[in-house]
């Protein structure tokens, strides 16, 4: 972990989460350092070697073709333990909805030439999405946000986040996002 994210969990107090947030947009789409960028390269690691068993993996969700579940590679307790980590954000930037989580669905997505580019926009099926750049280094490939589901802008852009190794993005399900085509 950043040691600013284990400083905001060991101390549990709101003004600590808060001041290792950067606010995108207000009270909507927040960043913050979530993983070292050696612990980074050791999860990718990990999973370019599952890549090369040659197991079988199944696809994370309908749109993207490639790209594994964590919890289907034994990862399901680290994310446990993240989500348990991670719990009190979410009660503190989205209260009520962002409460209490009941679950997750961890996978990683795997973007380059020949294979899955981006991702058009869509909504996700959970109440607060966490959106982690591992790295390796590339171009392109800017979060888009639009608005809410369902609100009068849900379908004009608003802002582009553009990914750094090891950091978070966070916002509610409902808010419409895809990835632009990732260039190299």
């Amino acid at each position: 972990l950043a040691p600013e994210v284990r400083a905001a969990s060991s101390s549990g107090k709101a003004e600590d989460w808060r001041q290792l947030l950067e606010e995108h947009q207000p009270g909507e789409v927040y960043s913050f350092p979530l993983f070292t960028e050696a612990f980074c390269d050791q999860f990718l690691e990990e999973i370019f070697n599952f890549y090369a068993s040659g197991l079988p993996a199944k696809r994370p969700n309908s749109m993207n073709r490639y790209g594994i579940i964590l919890g289907d590679i034994g990862l399901e307790p680290f994310v446990d333990k993240l989500q348990a980590m991670l719990q009190p954000l979410g009660h503190i930037l989205f209260p009520g909805v962002g409460s209490a989580w009941d679950g997750h669905h961890c996978f990683m997505v795997r973007y380059r030439e020949g294979e899955d580019l981006g991702l058009d926009m869509h909504t996700d099926d959970s109440d607060v999405t966490f959106n982690v750049c591992m790295g390796p280094e590339f171009t392109g490939a800017g979060l888009q946000f639009c608005g809410a589901m369902g609100a009068p802008d849900h379908r004009q852009h608003s802002f582009t986040y553009q990914h750094r190794k090891g950091h978070a993005v966070v916002h509610l399900g409902r808010k419409r996002h895809g990835a632009d085509d990732i260039q190299s």
